[in-house]
């Protein structure tokens, strides 16, 4: 049987499970394993269990439960809720005062947290109940904490980063320190667009115009030390060239439980708690890597890389417009697919053209992580959108789908922002020894 045919047989095995709803560990391992036996017979499929311990085995992926377990913490200690005390007092007289507050304060959780869910609840728990009772439109509400959630997966560290590190060979340490710039400006487009869209519209957000003296604004940074000392340890060591992206993971653990334990905020039962949901959500990304894994070397089999590449060169297209084609590809992707399958899915296949066409990886892997930005509030899969209604009762989903939709068109603007002036986002990593 050809390679083209076991390649169209194993695409359609793919799709036609993720279409009946099948987890995608479980089409992208079958899809692969198929593929495989068809190429290469019995011996292909007896060689695939080791291949995929080789991957899976690695210094790097334990980063992954770490930072997972991190941001479990860090949501126990509480200090979400002083961040977004914090910024609510210092920018209430702004129009839309309090979503700013909420774009900006999931920002920096983000910065102590990979994980866009845990933003979403850390933050969304105190945000969407105090903007409802000071009059907020509801979509305003639920779009700058669902789409302001997702600033996670770009602000360091990001487990998004990990995985396309894991795959392309690229430095996560210097992944990492690439997507402080991309997230610094993606938020505050995300603020620009709420200020503006209040300012013409006053009845979204009813200012209160509420007195906040500078003494209470001054006492509200008094609790964010701990936030800006635990940032400064784990990106500050892997920025220097002090930690990997791993031991720092292990620093940022060290140093969120730390917090817990100086703020009593928590107990056996919250520590169990946090190790389970660790637990279950790294053991879900790692099958999903593995089985990745098992789909990328049949791929390889069958050279559709390689093909993906020539066919890239050979375009009599400028190599810009082909990375534009990409980035089509990958927000069409992202609605069916969840953000890691997107970047496990789509890297062995782009990267080679990527690098063919004379592009730096790490800038890719940039723009690869913005898409997942998008993937995470794209219905019908966004997982930010069900996490917000999930602890927001009064909240339909079809309000946080409506009231999303608009940072969709703000992520977009950003990646063709960063499409067309790449150093913005490679200059920060340059200067790392």
């Amino acid at each position: 049987m050809s390679a083209d045919v076991v390649t169209v047989i194993a695409l359609i095995i793919l799709l036609a499970l993720m279409a009946i709803g099948t987890p995608i560990f479980i089409s992208l391992g079958l899809a692969g394993a198929v593929g495989i036996y068809l190429m290469s017979g019995s011996k292909g499929l007896f060689q695939l269990p080791a291949s995929i311990i080789s991957q899976v085995n690695s210094f790097l992926l334990v980063a992954i439960p770490l930072y997972v377990l991190m941001g479990e913490l860090i949501f126990i200690s509480g200090i979400g809720r002083d961040i977004y005390n914090a910024f609510s007092k210092w920018l209430n007289r702004i129009p839309g005062g309090l979503a700013i507050a909420t774009i900006y304060s999931c920002a920096l959780f983000g910065a102590m947290c990979g994980v866009s869910i845990a933003g979403v609840a850390a933050i969304g728990t105190m945000a969407i109940p105090e903007m409802l009772r000071r009059g907020y439109d509801k979509k305003i509400a639920a779009g700058a904490v669902a789409a302001a959630g997702a600033l996670a997966v770009l602000i360091p560290p990001s487990i998004s980063f990990i995985i396309y590190g894991s795959l392309s060979g690229e430095s996560v340490a210097k992944l990492f320190i690439g997507g402080i710039i991309p997230g610094i400006i993606l938020a505050t487009m995300m603020a620009l667009y709420v200020f503006f869209r209040v300012l013409l519209n006053p009845k979204l957000a009813p200012r209160e115009f509420l007195h906040v003296s500078w003494r209470e604004k001054i006492a509200s940074l008094r609790r964010l030390w701990v936030v800006l000392i635990l940032i400064l340890f784990v990106l500050g060591s892997i920025y220097t060239g002090i930690a990997t992206p791993t031991e720092a993971a292990a620093i940022g653990v060290a140093g969120s439980l730390a917090i817990t334990i100086f703020y009593k905020t928590i107990n056996w039962k919250s520590f169990v708690r946090a190790l389970s949901n660790s637990t279950r959500i790294s053991a879900s990304l790692l099958i999903i890597l593995a089985c990745a894994f098992a789909f990328s070397q049949f791929l390889n089999l069958v050279r559709v890389p390689e093909r993906v590449a020539e066919w890239a060169t050979r375009l009599e297209l400028p190599g810009i417009v082909v990375i534009l084609i990409f980035m089509g590809v990958l927000i069409l992707l992202g609605c069916i697919i969840d953000g890691a399958s997107l970047i496990i899915v789509t890297t062995p296949i782009m990267l080679p053209a990527v690098k063919a066409l004379g592009f730096d990886p790490l800038w890719f892997g940039i723009l690869m992580v913005l898409n997942v930005e998008i993937a995470v509030i794209t219905p019908p899969v966004g997982l930010n959108l069900y996490t917000l209604k999930s602890i927001a009762e009064d909240l339909t989903i079809d309000e946080i789908i409506r009231g999303t939709a608009p940072y969709i068109v703000v992520d977009t603007l950003c990646l063709l922002l960063f499409v067309f002036a790449p150093s913005l986002a490679l200059w920060l990593p340059s200067t790392m020894r």
